[in-house]
This record gives C-alpha cells, structure tokens and sequence, in this order.
C-alpha cells in the first residue's frame, strides 16, 4: 500500500466509535474526557462530536486513546456496552474486591502490571533460554516460624541483604518483581496513597509489586509480606499501611512469615538486650549493625523481639509513638539522567532480560521493546543493550 495511501485512511474519520466505552474507559481512569483530549491533544470539539455519536476523531487519534488506556483499537469499535466481568481478570476482581475504595489510577496500574505479564510469558515461550519456574517449597503451614526458614533455604539468603538482594533473591524464583516510580507517571503509586503493595497470584508466574518509599528496608518488609500471600495462601492481595501492621487473619500470618524471614531466630539471638538503651530515642542508634547488614527497619526487630517476650509492649509502643513524630522522608523521585536503567529498577532484571533476548533474536522489533520497556527511547534502549553486555 502507498504511503499517501495509508496517511489519507489514518486522517480519515472513523463513524463506528462506541463513545459510552470512551466514557466507561475515563471514568475506571478517575479522569473527564475534556482531560483526556487535552493530554492527548485532540481538539475539544472533536471529542464532543465523537462523545455525541458523530465522526468525530481520526484513526491515528483513535489510536492513540486506546493506547492511553491500554486497550485496542477495537475494544472503542464494538457496540456492546463495556462487560466489566469480561474485561477484568479474576484476579484484578480480587484485589478490587478487597479494596473497594481503590483510585482509578491503582486499578490501571494493576492492569498494566497484568498486561506486563502476559508480555513477559508469552516471550518467554518464544524465547530459547528462558527463565526460572515458579515451583514454590512445601511450607509446615501450622508453624510459621519453620515456613519462614524453609523459605529463607529456598530463597537462598545470606547473612547480609538489602532490598536489591531481597528482590533477586524471590525473581530467581520464577516471581516477577515490579517497583512503582517514585516520580509522578502511570508506573507511580502516589505519595498520599496508603497502598504499600500488591500480589498478583498464579501458579506458574506470580508478580509481587512494591511502591517505591523513601526507606528501602519498608521495601523489603512489603516484599517479604507480599511473597507470604503467594506461598502460604496462594492468592492474590493488595494491601495498604494497616494491613502492614494487622494482628488479624491472613495479614498477620503475612507479618509475622515477613518478620521471621527477615529476621530468624538466629539473627534474633545475636541482639545484646543488656545494651539496649533506656530511651527509646536510641533504639535505632542501639540496632545500627543489624539493620544495615539484614536491610531491615528497627520496627522489624523491635516486634520479634516483643513476640519473643524480650521487650515489653510500653517500650515498643513507645518507640512506635515517636517514631510516628518524626517527619517523614520524602521518597526520591530520581533523576532521568539514567534513563535507560529505569526499566530495569521498574520492571526487574528478569523482565529486561526476557525482552531484549527476544529483540536480539529478532522475535519483536526495537519499537515494540522500546513499548514494552516504558517507551524508553531508541537510543537509551541500545545503552540498555550495552549495561546489560557490561560494555
């Protein structure tokens, strides 16, 4: 087909668009289709037309509101009213069934980070060297603390982590590790939100998402909680600040797997409770040495060491209570001056690596690696490239 040829269908006007799937697309995203057509710059009165079941928008403007959603161009194309049930999986149903309350922005997060998957699995199939299976160990369920050292074994841990080794730890597991942004975009959990994470169960390929926070050991303890959903309840879990601290079901068995995988009995006895310090302002001064080499917060070992009956529940409220006084750190929004290093922090090294094998194999193109990547450019892609060969 002649290249004039294909500019005049995409300028043409398409008279089949389904404008009540525009709105039910804009209202899941918490966003008016006047913002929609300005973030897209499309002219306000050719959403108004299209809006009111005319002609009024271009293939190519078409296009580019199915991508802002993530979606085809034929979902807009098809008459039907929008089938909730059919459009979202079981397990976004799940997370949203949890959270009723969830932002359009999670919930569209969520659905990236599905579409991610599906990306990933089905190059992993075309690829030939693939990545690790997901075969999670056989946890004694009725003793916590042994579920929490089988799989500290299976993960493979040493004496000194942080959240980097944590993470690679559970992806040479078959688990896919995806961290927000800490910067405003459709990859960020925002600040003001109370979601610390989320877990999106299945059985050959499980994804565990953390939101970026200013303290990376609270990273770490929103991994080990989200990895406690997959391996002892084997289901999906969105959870927010209060689920991080319940006493309650399956969020406390989640805390207390979390608390001991990071911090076993072993490590647990090497804590001198005859240096601990009268003023709970110098808890954190007293636990220097363990928190850098275990990648932990004192809350972490400050609440074993209370279940363990070897500090009082005044101290560790007290020490909760002044903790709260303190003013908060502001999470990092980073610097795009490493731009092309991005994908890998988002999306994992399992991930990258998947794609560019299948871009070096010539199994998808650079633009759709470029897509699949966070739409980094073309140039930062083939430094990527070059990261990745050490060069």
């Amino acid at each position: 087909m002649q290249p004039w040829l294909l500019q005049s269908l995409a300028m043409e006007r398409i008279r089949s668009i389904n404008p009540h799937r525009i709105a039910w697309c804009c209202a899941e995203e918490g966003i008016t289709t006047d913002t929609l057509a300005s973030e897209l710059r499309i002219a306000p009165g050719s959403m108004q037309r299209v809006m009111s079941g005319e002609d009024g928008l271009t293939f190519n403007q078409l296009r580019n509101i199915a991508g802002y959603f993530g979606r085809g161009v034929l979902f807009f194309l098809e008459a039907d009213p929008v089938d909730a049930a059919h459009v979202h999986t079981a397990q976004f149903r799940t997370l949203a069934n949890q959270k009723p309350e969830l932002s359009a922005k999670v919930k569209a997060l969520i659905e990236r980070v599905e579409h991610q998957r599906s990306i990933y699995r089905g190059l992993r199939e075309d690829v030939d060297e693939v990545g690790p299976n997901f075969a999670p160990p056989k946890l004694p369920l009725h003793d916590l603390g042994a579920a929490a050292e089988t799989a500290r074994r299976w993960l493979e841990l040493t004496d000194r982590n942080d959240f980097d080794s944590y993470r690679a730890a559970v992806e040479a597991r078959g688990v896919l590790v995806f961290r927000t942004n800490g910067y405003s975009g459709k990859w960020q959990i925002a600040k003001e939100s109370p979601i610390q994470g989320f877990t999106l169960y299945d059985a050959t390929c499980p994804v565990i998402v953390v939101k970026k926070q200013a303290s990376e050991a609270r990273q770490s303890f929103t991994l080990m909680h989200e990895l406690g959903h997959l391996l002892l309840h084997k289901s999906s879990s969105i959870d927010d600040e209060t689920d991080l601290l319940s006493h309650e079901g399956r969020e406390r068995e989640a805390n207390a797997f979390a608390g001991q995988l990071l911090v076993p009995d072993a490590f647990l006895a090497t804590i001198q409770d005859t240096a601990r310090p009268a003023e709970v302002f110098r808890f954190d001064e007293w636990l220097e040495a363990p928190l850098k080499a275990w990648g932990v917060s004192a809350e972490v070992i400050l609440r074993r060491l209370l279940d363990a009956g070897r500090l009082l529940q005044e101290d560790y409220l007290a020490y909760r209570n002044w903790r709260s006084r303190l003013p908060a750190k502001e999470a990092k929004g980073g610097t795009r001056m490493y731009r092309y290093r991005e994908p890998k922090h988002l999306f994992g090294d399992a991930f990258v690596r998947t794609i560019l094998d299948a871009m070096s194999a010539r199994q998808i193109t650079l633009t759709k690696a470029s897509a699949y990547l966070d739409n980094i450019k073309l140039s930062d892609l083939h430094q990527l490239e070059r990261h990745y060969a050490g060069l």
